[in-house]
């Protein structure tokens, strides 16, 4: 969906949010989401994480058992 904006269109979006927001809330938002988007993805990190372990712990308790 994103991938169809071009320079063009990003212009065009950042003029939009500057006439809407202002010069003086406009880094503060770029700051908010830049805050969000970092929490987001340590979030997503750990839950990966946890999954590739647990799925780790699985394939070596699949490979004890078949030598068995």
């Amino acid at each position: 969906m994103f991938s169809n904006i071009g320079i063009p269109g990003l212009i065009i979006i950042l003029l939009l949010a500057l006439m809407v927001f202002g010069p003086s809330k406009l880094p503060q938002i770029g700051r908010a989401v830049g805050t969000s988007l970092r929490e987001f993805k340590d979030a997503t990190k750990g839950i990966t994480d946890e999954i590739q372990a647990d799925f780790k712990e699985d394939v070596q308790a699949a490979k004890k058992d078949s030598v068995k």
